[in-house]
């Protein structure tokens, strides 16, 4: 009778273990695979970059190379993404310079930020990226030439782009970027979804997704 009472004890304790290990399998926190990014790394910092409305509900967060041929051909699709829905986007660049010598770049436009031609610096980056960008020769010390024309202190910006602070900013960018697995660049997060496949097309419908979810 004791046995009895106790294989009876024994297995309604062994099926409250399964309830509880089925219960707990199926509530937990889905992964990166949900679509959304696995958070073990902010998509922004706070000295990151960032254009458009401050309070605009859809957020692209590009990890970018300002070597990357790629990046340059995004760049104006991004701003006529950016334009087709006014007030309603923002911009957060983050730096990923994989290719060669495109961290003196980086640094260059960190130095610029100080002066508030941020953007200015990298329009004409972008546009002389073909001189100073050949592969296995890059030589970007050439910008200087070109950056005068936009009324940049080039002499404050030579010594800004050394300082210890613009390199801290370098290597978390880089080190978020691993974080995040962004190993090629353009990078892009929309609202903290990865893009998947990577192309014009699949942007711009993984941004207008988000605008009429969140502009209904």
């Amino acid at each position: 009778m004791k046995n009895k009472l106790l294989i009876s004890v024994v297995g309604v304790v062994l099926l409250c273990l399964i309830a509880l290990i089925a219960y707990y399998s199926q509530n937990q926190p889905s992964g990166s695979n949900s679509g959304s990014v696995a958070q073990t790394a902010p998509l922004k910092r706070y000295y990151s970059p960032t254009t458009g409305n401050p309070d605009a509900k859809v957020t692209i967060v590009e990890f970018f190379d300002p070597a990357c041929e790629t990046c340059r051909s995004f760049h104006p699709f991004v701003k006529k993404l950016m334009s087709a829905y006014p007030g309603k986007i923002k911009l957060v660049m983050r730096y990923a310079p994989f290719h060669q010598r495109s961290d003196y770049v980086v640094k260059i436009l960190e130095a610029a930020k100080l002066q508030g031609k941020y953007w200015q610096t990298l329009e004409e980056v972008y546009a002389a990226q073909p001189l100073w960008a050949q592969h296995g020769n890059p030589q970007p010390e050439m910008l200087w030439e070109v950056l005068g024309f936009i009324d940049l202190d080039l002499e404050k910006a030579k010594l800004d782009m050394n300082s210890l602070m613009i390199a801290k900013h370098i290597k978390q960018d880089l080190d978020d970027a691993d974080a995040l697995r962004v190993t090629k660049t353009p990078g892009f997060f929309v609202n903290g979804k990865p893009l998947k496949e990577f192309g014009y097309r699949q942007l711009q419908t993984l941004v207008e997704s988000e605008v009429r979810t969140l502009y209904p």
